[in-house]
């Protein structure tokens, strides 16, 4: 009676059930039958409505083996039954038989069985790799998201058993974002709370990879993939950033900066390089800004941190620089720049803070070295962020630099305070510009020597450092030198032959002719005065004969080439002067200095008598005087000796031999006559005042006017009285100007309209008078050749350049 009652409740089950009964074999062992499946995959097609039914039944099923911990093989092959009818249905109602397949999946999750969680994570995956043909409208993941995540964290006494559940867990997270990531009904993955989770998991994975193992960030280089958590890791985290879009990228790259923060990454900062360079081989190009600014953004916060954590993070920001070379480096590129040269100034303060009383203990040295560590990397991220750049920024980018040099310890300003932090932050600051004007490819001069930017370099040239001096030589060299003939001219020699050092040469175009008319003074000036610095050491007097002969060589030209060679010949006098304060070997060096430089340029010009008398000065030397020569003095340890008078003249280059030398070849050498005496102006402290030259012209000028008759008079003699006076009249004349102009507009506003249409009208009509006049002598028949010819009346008419026309018809 009970079998029967049993039968009949069997046959009255739904038809659904027993199909999905008849899947499941008496021993786990057997595995699904596959016969019974295929007829439930049918029923499933036939009657999709019944597919949350099934769905809902089958969960019923797994849960009760799932709370049996002796079924664990039913639990197999119920999920086994649903992938394969995820797989075969795709119909309208697929979502609700979805939402009991998510929740038999959460339900494994659930579970402290390692086994079940790997089985729950591959159902999800296989499910996240389905597209459905209906959209879900409330479907959510964060249960996932967070169950993922903590599987990434897992950590077992099985190493196997760790691994496996690590895998699963970066798998379900790589499922969640290939499943939401494209749907835009699904709950917004990019969300701060998702972030936070998803990143730091599959970094903490990464971290795990054998620090031996070397990868390259390259996604072309990769090697081949092997069934660990780093390499899944990477992988996701390569496949999550190239998903990212405009508005998404910070989401990611703010949980990895967090990660690093937290877990102390950036010292050593291997990691934290390795990992934005995965960044940035994984986003598009035209995000690249992005990154940039939020490293940018991300050292302003570590501000006040020790140096070694702003150097990781400097680090990283110049390996994401030389990526993005190829790619989009946004229009802020001023506002990086200001905020390098920012931390670049903090750091030199925070040098002199630590240093403290006691600059001598270990935790200050240690201290201190730590912060020139990082302003090397800061000067090296400028440079690289320069490289980068085209040349018009580029010279921008100097300019910029230049802007935030601060001038004081100049020989022209000496009364301008000058103190450690000055001369550190001064500097770095010219290494830096060095470094950008390293790559600059300079079509004309005034493209990158403007007047403003050249003033405040040149002014550097004379600070009192000699350190500072050098490197603004080193970048006017850098600037000069269009053709590469910079290392060639760093060695000071006397060559019979200059074809050995293989310069460039090509004509001078007319952009650089009148820059050097302009500026080549300015040049020349300062190139003197440093040479005349007492602190000047070999690696000086090296930077002064490349500069020398860089200007000789891309400037050739008779002007240019009679400049330098005053200068040249002003140079060794400073050596022969007894009143300068400069030392032996300072004199030796300018005398050795002449001779090369009087040599080199003396080959560019092709003036062969100037060569002859520059070897006659050679083979001297060599007999009386070897320690003034440059191969002797700048090269070996010269046994100097103990004062430089009286030195023969067969010593020394003539100003006559190198006139007549010059003149033979058609040079006019009537400026050679003059010496060359540079002026310490105004106009090297910033400011536009006459130059010489045009002091000299005006002079010469008044001395040339006569009067009537052809009788000269005295010169006008301009002295510092005449020209103070003429400063005060200009003045006082300007301010008269000043208070006319102010009653006219005072009378304008107040003054009756008739009285000022009176006064308009009266000037009309006198100036209408004039012009009526002016027509009746223009009307007037032209006089005979002779000049003779009268009018009708007897009158004789006046030619038109004898007409004295009022002032107000001249202009």
């Amino acid at each position: 009676m009970t079998s029967g009652c049993c039968c009949c409740c069997v046959a009255l089950r739904p038809r659904y059930k027993q199909l999905v009964d008849n899947i499941f074999p008496e021993c786990p062992v057997d595995g699904l039958i596959k016969a019974n499946m295929e007829k439930l995959t049918f029923y499933a097609l036939s009657a999709p409505e019944k597919l949350d039914r099934i769905g809902a039944y089958l969960a019923e099923r797994l849960s009760y083996d799932v709370a049996r911990n002796t079924r664990h093989g039913f639990v197999f092959i119920a999920m086994e039954a649903l992938d394969r009818l995820l797989l075969a249905c795709h119909s309208q109602s697929i979502n609700l038989f979805v939402e009991s397949f998510l929740r038999m999946v959460a339900k494994l999750l659930e579970c402290s069985e390692p086994q079940l969680q790997v089985l729950g994570t591959n159902s999800f995956v296989k499910f996240a790799n389905i597209e459905e043909d209906t959209p879900s409208y409330h479907r959510s993941y964060d249960f996932f998201v967070c169950k993922f995540s903590s599987m990434s964290h897992q950590v077992y006494d099985d190493p196997e058993t760790c691994t496996s559940v690590r895998i699963a867990g970066i798998k379900g997270l790589q499922g969640i974002l290939r499943k939401t990531v494209q749907d835009e009904l699904q709950g917004n993955i990019w969300e701060v709370q998702y972030m936070d989770k998803i990143v730091p998991s599959l970094l903490f994975n990464m971290q795990q990879a054998d620090e031996a193992e070397s990868r390259s960030p390259s996604p072309l280089q990769l090697p081949e993939r092997a069934e660990n958590p780093a390499c899944l890791a990477e992988n996701c985290l390569r496949e999550l950033l190239s998903r990212s879009a405009y508005g998404t990228i910070h989401s990611v790259v703010q949980p990895i900066l967090t990660h690093l923060d937290n877990h102390k990454l950036w010292v050593p900062n291997t990691f934290a390089v390795r990992c934005f360079k995965i960044v940035m081989y994984s986003i598009p190009p035209q995000h690249y800004h992005l990154v940039i600014q939020q490293l940018l953004s991300h050292l302003d916060l570590h501000g006040r941190e020790v140096a070694s954590v702003r150097a990781g993070v400097v680090q990283a920001f110049t390996e994401a620089v030389i990526i993005a070379a190829s790619g989009s480096i946004g229009p802020t590129v001023l506002e990086v720049f200001n905020t390098l040269l920012h931390h670049l100034r903090l750091s030199v303060d925070y040098q002199l803070q630590t240093s403290g009383p006691d600059p001598r203990s270990s935790l200050a040295a240690h201290s201190v070295q730590q912060e020139q560590m990082f302003q090397e990397s800061l000067v090296t991220t400028i440079g690289s962020f320069a490289d980068i750049l085209p040349d018009y920024q580029r010279s921008e980018i100097m300019r910029f630099i230049m802007s935030k040099m601060p001038l004081p310890g100049s020989r022209l300003a000496p009364d301008m305070p000058r103190n450690e932090s000055t001369d550190l932050t001064q500097t770095l600051l010219l290494r830096s510009l060095l470094r950008v004007a390293s790559g600059y490819h300079c079509g004309h001069l005034a493209g990158a020597l403007s007047g403003s930017f050249l003033d405040a370099l040149l002014s550097g040239a004379l600070a009192f450092e000699p350190q500072h001096r050098l490197l603004v030589m080193k970048i006017l060299q850098v600037l000069l030198d269009r053709h590469g003939n910079r290392e060639s001219l760093e060695n000071i020699s006397v060559l019979p032959d200059i074809t050995t050092l293989n310069l460039k040469k090509e004509k001078c175009s007319r952009q650089d002719l009148l820059f050097m008319k302009k500026y080549g003074q300015q040049l020349l000036r300062h190139v003197y005065l440093n040479s005349q610095c007492e602190e000047n050491g070999s690696d000086m007097f090296r930077a002064l004969y490349c500069s020398l002969g860089l200007l000789g060589l891309e400037f050739a030209g008779e002007d240019i080439a009679l400049d330098l060679f005053r200068v040249a010949l002003a140079m060794q006098d400073v050596a022969l002067d007894g009143d300068e304060p400069l030392s032996v070997f300072s004199r030796c060096a300018l005398l050795a200095l002449t001779l090369a430089f009087v040599g080199l340029l003396g080959r560019f010009t092709a003036v062969p008598a100037l060569c002859q008398h520059v070897a006659q000065v050679v083979e001297a030397r060599q007999e009386k005087a070897p320690h003034l020569l440059p191969e002797n003095l700048f090269r070996e340890p010269p046994s100097l000796p103990r004062n430089m008078s009286c030195l023969d003249k067969s010593l020394l280059l003539l100003n006559s031999k190198v006139s007549e030398a010059l003149g033979g070849c058609g040079y006019a050498v009537e400026r050679l006559s003059v010496p060359y005496q540079p002026q310490l102006t105004d106009e090297d402290c910033l400011s536009k005042r006459r130059s010489t030259v045009e002091t000299i012209s005006i002079q010469v000028e008044v001395e040339s006017r006569s009067p009537e008759h052809g009788q000269k008079t005295p010169a006008e003699q301009i002295t510092f009285e005449t020209l103070k006076k003429a400063v005060v009249d200009s003045t006082s004349r300007d301010e008269q100007e000043k208070e006319h102009r102010r009653q006219v507009l005072e009378h304008f506003r107040k003054a009756p309209f008739e009285d000022i249409a009176s006064q308009c009208e009266a000037r009309a009509n006198l100036l209408q008078n004039k012009l009526n006049q002016i027509f009746d002598m223009t009307i007037r028949p032209p006089p005979s050749p002779s000049g003779s010819v009268g009018t009708s009346n007897g009158q004789r008419s006046i030619p038109v350049y004898e007409m004295n026309l009022p002032d107000l018809c001249v202009y």
